[in-house]
């Protein structure tokens, strides 16, 4: 008995949720995020203080790869 084959040609060729780049800006930006938030929070800042400071410093840096890296 034989397995049928299956080809790229019989299934669709889906696109990536994310492309390299995206995922690359994004991981970064989370990292900057992660470093200033944990830098906050060492520096005496409440927990929610710090939270907010990762928060904005991912944001605030997105655009800012997005320009750089490319």
């Amino acid at each position: 008995m034989t397995m049928p084959e299956h080809t790229s040609q019989t299934q669709p060729e889906t696109a990536p949720l994310l492309t390299a780049y995206a995922a690359l800006i994004l991981l970064t930006a989370a990292v900057i995020g992660l470093i200033t938030g944990g830098l906050a929070f060492l520096s005496g800042s409440p927990a929610a203080g710090a939270i907010l400071a990762g928060l904005s410093g991912t944001g605030v840096s997105v655009p800012v790869l997005h320009r750089l890296i490319r």
